[in-house]
């Protein structure tokens, strides 16, 4: 893996760094909660945004809302709490890259010497209330906390939901083999297609994007497309 320090998140640089590439928050429009490989629309829908984000060499969504904001805000109050409890260093950093940088993830928070991150996530009163009751990673998070342990080669990762005025509830996840095949498999099926795709759009185009900091190395999937297409 690597661990980028040098920009913080929601940065132009953090942008740039996760544009055109799945990253763990997005891994649920990959894999379902229960490890099913997803297929469909909505994975069509994804493959499209990414290969856009490729495209452009950059980000084609607004990042900055008012629930993201306000979100920021709280977990800038629950990483000193998180800290409190478990007296260790959590440092704050900017991106996590796959070492073949096709993947990544933005920790909440990393624990050097631990090898591990947080997700913290700020939910509504009631939906953080339900999160205590169950005592466990709620489904719609497994697909992130998995994919940021598959992205940095953990064993777990820390899950902290953190709501003003009730107890926080911290959970550490342990890496899940079987969903972590599933994944692997999705992720493999989702780059291949993104390698089609990507020869589709320079032949529709007459060639590369205008531009000159992409690097594209197709695969096999991608050059078999390209040997098929009319001359």
């Amino acid at each position: 893996m690597i661990v980028h320090r040098e920009f913080a998140q929601q940065s132009v640089e953090w942008m740039l760094a996760r544009a055109g590439i799945p990253t763990a928050s997005e891994f649920g429009a990959l894999v379902s909660p229960t490890g099913e490989v997803r297929v469909g629309k909505g994975v069509e829908t994804y493959l499209a945004q990414k290969l856009a984000e490729k495209w452009r060499g950059g980000p084609i969504t607004e990042f900055s809302s008012f629930d993201m904001d306000q979100g920021s805000i709280l977990e800038k109050e629950a990483l000193p709490a998180f800290r409190l409890l478990y007296e260790v260093n959590v440092e704050t950093v900017g991106f996590i890259h796959s070492n073949d940088r096709l993947l990544g993830c933005s920790p909440d928070g990393w624990i050097e010497t631990e090898k591990r991150g947080i997700e913290i996530k700020c939910p509504a009163d009631h939906n953080h209330v339900k999160y205590l009751l169950a005592d466990k990673l709620p489904p719609d998070y497994i697909a992130q906390v998995q994919g940021s342990m598959h992205v940095a080669e953990c064993e777990s990762w820390y899950f902290m939901s953190h709501c003003r005025g009730l107890p926080p509830l911290i959970l550490l996840i342990q890496r899940d083999e079987e969903y972590q095949e599933a994944l692997a498999q999705a992720l493999d099926e989702f780059h291949q297609m993104m390698d089609i795709g990507w020869e589709k759009l320079i032949h529709k185009n007459g060639g590369p994007p205008a531009r000159s900091n992409y690097v594209h190395t197709p695969k096999p999937a991608a050059e078999k497309f390209v040997s098929e297409l009319p001359t």
